[in-house]
């Protein structure tokens, strides 16, 4: 049970990561929208955001689903506080990285 927990985390993680990647290859290839800054964006270095928009897309996309999961009724079969401690765990990362970036 406890690996299936697992597995169904790093599964909607993965997801989630992958379906931001991808909004952020389509957003890439619009140039017309710049990107909408995530929250603590002053922290950044400067052009990070311009440099990565498919990681600040990705952060995004976590903080949409973290919300949803959030806002739900459902346990997602007992997985619910992993997924949220997953998409948290990623936005971190995420946020981390970008801020170590030094371009």
């Amino acid at each position: 049970m406890k690996f299936m927990k697992r597995n169904l985390t790093v599964l909607l993680s993965t997801g989630a990561l992958v379906s931001a990647l991808f909004a952020g290859v389509a957003f890439a290839a619009q140039t017309t929208n710049p990107v909408t800054p995530v929250a603590g964006a002053a922290t950044l270095p400067p052009g990070a955001i311009q440099r990565h928009p498919a990681m600040i897309k990705a952060i995004q996309a976590l903080l949409a689903a973290r919300r949803d999961i959030e806002n739900t009724n459902h346990d997602f079969g007992g997985h619910k506080k992993e997924a949220l401690d997953a998409c948290t765990k990623a936005i971190t990362q995420l946020e981390v990285a970008l801020k170590s970036d030094k371009e």
